[in-house]
This record gives structure tokens, C-alpha cells and sequence, in this order.
């Protein structure tokens, strides 16, 4: 077995791109090593012709999904948008496994995100002994995904300075980047394009120029549409989690899940689930991606530190972690919630008393 924490998707799923690619009888754009109809299988799940089952990645519309490949076969990039928690980062991974091998050609948007981070860099001792050189270029990911007809990741993009962003005009429009300093430049070969992540939800980010925004199609990720969408979400990527950690707990119940699902669904909505009760909403956004990192840590604490079974007490800390990022409002907001809703549920006694305990 593995001693690698994650592997990339394309480790991960190998027998899965396999299967695909010898079953996929649909036309494959140049560098793709799969069809657009196999891509949008493998994201979606379903049973190919000769019976091998491909597992879910995404649950959600088809359609989005099909959108989103349409768009990586033409000359426009792809934008991933929507709230935290959307599986953006999670869709583009995959894409990338699924379309060109590879998905770890990646550049991770901050504030200090520079130039030469998306164009090139210098090995400045080379550069320095041989002046301007091939030898003293330094590639990146948007370089090496040109030259191997590649797909290019790039994670939260409006986190990266305007001017930065705008480096990507010309590589995404003329498909070359020009390298002045050896009089010459870099020209994509096909395959080659941009999956951008953004969120919605951030302070301080940097919205994207005209010019650059008519270069991408945005694909909107919304939150899960209905209840039971997002409780399977949950406990799928849980018990993958729980496999690849080897916790010693067992498989959470379904009704553990359904419990916090529920409480994230109705504190986001700022509704109970029947609709009598207003509710106030916290500051956090509370998504699909946090209810599975409370399930998890509520798995671990069940493992190490209770009988191996997932309870409400194991869970009481990561529920309120999520939902208290304000300490003064957000912890209103919760204790509002417990007392009005919470503790009014007959069979929800135990979370009612985990939680107050903690609180």
C-alpha cells in the first residue's frame, strides 16, 4: 500500500482512466487521452460497455460538467467559480487527470503571486556565469503545459494582483509566451489550456480585467441542490478518507452525516429544513467540503480518543469550529440556533448536550 498522503487523481483512479480509455470508442482531441464523452464518465460516474463500474467525482449537474469540457476542447480557457467548498479545485484536479495524465501542473494563486511565476524565472548563478541562456531559463507549469500540449491549473486566481493576472492576455489569446531576453518564444501546442478556480466569497480579492474575463468561459458551481445530494457527497469523500487514513473507527452512520448536513443546510439557508423557522446566518460559508472535514476529525476522535464509534460528543467540536469564525456574533448566532432549534429535537438530545457542553 501507498505511504503517499494523497496521491495525485490520476494515481488514484488509474484503473478507472484505464478501463475508460479502452472502452472510449468517441474522437479524442489532440493531446487528450480521453474522448469528451469519456471525460464527462469519468466526472459523473456509470457503468461502461463491458461492465467495469467508474465511481462518482462529481455529484451534480450533468450538463455543468459537459459545459465545462465543451470548453477545454476550444480556444477558450475554463473558469471554475462559486462559493468555498464547491469542489472547484476537486472538478479541476480531475479534469486534468482525465484530459491530459497530469494534474499537477498547478500554480496556487496568493497575494504574492509574481510575473515569473506564471511566464518564467532565471537561475540567477547561471545567468550570471553565461548571461541570458536556455540552461538559465527557469520553466513553470504554464510553460511546460504549452510545450507537452497540457492542461494548466490555476488556483484562486482573483487572490493574484490585477496587473499579475494579465500576464495571462496574450498567453491565452496569441497561445505563445514571448521570451524577449533570447529573442524568441514559447508556442502552445494543442492540448494546451487554462482551468482557473475562483471564489466568491473572499475579502480582498482582485476581480478580473474585461480582457481577461472574455478569455475564459465561467463555469458556476453551485452548492449541492438537495439534501440527499450532499449527504452523498459527504459520505463518499469520508469514506475515502477514512480508507486511505486507516482510522481505527468505524464507517460513520449515515444518520451522523444527515446531523450535520442538516445543521449547515439550515444555518447557510437561514431556514429550517420545514420552513417555520427563520434562522440567522453565520459569517463562515459552511459548505459541502467543511461538513466533510468535521465528519473526518470526527472520525479520528472517535478512533483515538472514544470506542471507535462516531457520536454526537466526537463531533460537538468540529461542528462548532465551522460554524464559530466570529467569536462574538457567530457565537450568538450558534447559541441562538441550539437553544431554538437544537434543543427541540426529540432525537437530538445528544447533539443539544455535546454542543452546550462546549460551549
Amino acid at each position: 500500500m501507498s505511504t503517499i498522503l494523497r496521491q495525485h487523481a490520476e494515481q488514484l483512479f488509474a484503473e478507472e482512466l484505464e478501463a475508460l480509455q479502452k472502452t472510449d470508442s468517441g474522437k479524442r482531441p489532440a493531446n487528450w487521452k480521453l474522448s469528451p464523452q469519456a471525460v464527462v464518465t469519468y466526472l459523473m460516474g456509470g457503468k461502461l460497455s463491458n461492465g467495469f463500474e467508474v465511481s462518482p467525482k462529481y455529484i451534480g449537474q450533468r450538463r455543468l460538467m459537459e459545459i465545462a469540457v465543451a470548453t477545454l476542447t476550444t480556444d477558450r480557457a475554463l473558469l471554475l467559480y462559486g462559493l468555498p467548498g464547491t469542489a472547484k479545485s476537486w472538478v479541476s484536479e480531475h479534469l486534468a487527470a482525465a484530459i491530459s495524465g497530469d494534474s499537477t501542473l498547478i500554480i496556487q494563486g496568493t497575494a504574492g503571486t509574481s510575473e515569473e511565476s506564471i511566464r518564467y524565472g532565471w537561475n540567477y548563478a547561471k545567468l550570471l556565469a553565461e548571461g541570458p541562456s536556455e540552461r538559465a531559463l527557469v520553466e513553470t507549469p504554464v510553460i511546460r503545459g504549452m510545450k507537452d500540449g497540457k492542461l494548466v491549473r490555476m488556483e484562486e486566481l482573483t487572490r493574484i494582483g490585477a496587473d499579475v493576472q494579465d500576464t495571462l492576455i496574450t498567453i491565452l489569446s496569441e497561445k505563445s509566451l514571448p521570451i524577449p531576453e533570447l529573442n524568441t518564444e514559447v508556442q502552445a501546442v494543442r492540448g494546451f489550456n487554462i482551468i482557473a478556480t475562483a471564489n466568491n466569497r473572499d475579502k480582498g480579492v482582485n476581480d478580473l480585467s474585461s480582457a481577461l474575463k472574455r478569455r475564459f468561459n465561467t463555469v458556476i458551481l453551485p452548492v449541492p441542490d438537495s439534501m440527499e445530494e450532499e449527504i452523498d457527497i459527504v459520505r463518499r469523500r469520508v469514506e475515502s478518507f477514512e480508507k486511505i487514513m486507516e482510522l481505527p473507527a468505524e464507517k460513520p452512520a449515515l444518520q451522523e452525516i444527515r446531523r450535520i448536513v442538516t445543521i449547515f443546510r439550515e444555518l447557510r439557508n437561514g431556514l429550517t429544513l420545514d420552513g417555520k423557522t427563520k434562522l440567522k446566518s453565520p459569517s463562515g460559508t459552511l459548505s459541502t467540503a467543511e461538513a466533510i472535514s468535521v465528519v473526518n476529525n470526527g472520525l479520528a476522535m472517535a478512533g483515538y480518543f472514544g470506542d471507535g464509534q462516531l457520536k454526537a460528543a466526537d463531533l460537538a467540536a468540529g461542528i462548532q469550529g465551522a460554524v464559530v469564525k466570529d467569536p462574538v456574533q457567530d457565537q450568538l448566532v450558534w447559541r441562538e440556533y441550539l437553544e431554538t432549534v437544537i434543543k427541540t429535537r426529540e432525537d437530538w438530545k445528544d447533539v443539544y448536550r455535546a454542543c452546550r457542553d462546549l460551549s
